[in-house]
């Protein structure tokens, strides 16, 4: 059995709960893991000012900073605050035949309804489904009330526009629109992935609903492997098609908008999600504060060497976002330890 191979069965024995704890935290530890203990202690509880976190857990906050920053993102079309205001929706969204509805403190995809076109009175969603303007409505109603936000907090509703996923996604995503999670480090990305919808994910980029998770070479953007429900995948669940050898374009513009993100809220510790639109080419959409930890099986690579390389660098020295980019597409080669 090859070494590869080894840690691979290792691996597939964590996932399944079968190694005691502490072999667990030494397999974990010697392939470079980082681990939710590890990672809330040392990097989101030291890097992330909790005074912070309400300008990525508002996405209309952390929109408005990005038009600031001439950082690109969908267009907001329009924000309903509050309850009086739900009966003007029809004329808000008069002029668009498509758009996104959704709750500006939402998390994990919920509330976000895609309209994609109209049939009569009725609006179409991206999964074929109609719904009536009373409908929508009553939508709105339940995100002002709190139904979708963190803690179950009143909130807003944001209509933007609809991302046109670039071609290059068609025949590897199901419905829905592709994201790519970048983890950013003291403003280095790190790590990337690009989110797949599924069926089971309705069609929804996330991974706990069901999405595909590719890992990218941070260095040039070619996709490799995948993670699909903690198993390892070489095709897509719905398509079939193969998910590796893909090329995402704009690679380098990409990693700029996402190291820029660390100036943009002063968080040390980030998930950046962007799309790359058909017609605007890559959007930010928002930013998370705990970003999660299967990156790392999609990539077959730990985290915790290249953040240990990132935190030796910023004692160091302070670079420009350039730099900072041109460091990390020169350093982190991809070198999958399974």
């Amino acid at each position: 059995m090859t070494f590869k191979s080894t840690l691979l069965s290792v691996l597939e024995r964590i996932l399944a709960g079968l190694l005691s704890p502490i072999l667990t935290y030494l397999a974990l530890k010697k392939m470079g893991i980082l681990g939710m203990n590890q990672r809330n202690a040392e990097f989101i509880a030291q890097y992330n000012p909790r005074k912070f976190y309400p300008l990525v857990d508002d996405k209309l906050l952390t929109k408005n900073l990005a038009i600031k920053a001439s950082i690109a993102v969908p267009e907001l079309y329009a924000v309903i605050e509050i309850e009086h205001q739900v009966v003007h929706l029809e004329k808000m969204i008069a002029p668009y035949s498509s758009f996104v509805i959704k709750p500006a403190q939402g998390s994990g995809g919920d509330g976000i309804v895609v309209i994609v076109g109209r049939r009569g009175p009725n609006y179409k969603r991206s999964d074929g489904i109609l719904m009536h303007a009373d409908e929508l409505k009553h939508h709105v109603s339940n995100i002002l009330s709190g139904m979708y936000s963190l803690g179950g907090h009143p909130d807003k509703a944001m209509v933007e526009y609809r991302v046109e996923f670039d071609p290059l996604f068609r025949e590897i995503s199901y419905q829905g629109v592709p994201d790519i999670r970048v983890i950013v480090f003291k403003g280095y990305p790190v790590m990337s992935m690009v989110r797949l919808p599924t069926r089971l994910s309705s069609g929804k980029a996330n991974l706990h609903q069901g999405a595909v998770g590719v890992g990218v070479n941070i260095t040039n953007g070619e996709t490799h492997f995948g993670v699909w429900q903690n198993h390892v995948v070489e095709h897509h669940t719905d398509t079939g098609n193969p998910i590796s050898g893909l090329q995402i374009p704009d690679w380098e513009r990409l990693l700029t908008i996402s190291a820029s993100c660390y100036e943009l809220t002063g968080l040390g510790y980030i998930g950046v999600d962007l799309v790359l639109d058909r017609d605007k080419g890559p959007l930010m959409l928002e930013l998370n504060a705990r970003p999660g930890l299967a990156i790392q099986i999609a990539n077959r690579t730990g985290l915790a060497p290249r953040l240990a390389l990132i935190k030796k660098r910023c004692a160091e020295q302070k670079e420009s976002i350039q730099s900072r980019v041109a460091f990390v597409q020169k350093t982190f080669v991809h070198q999958p330890l399974w």
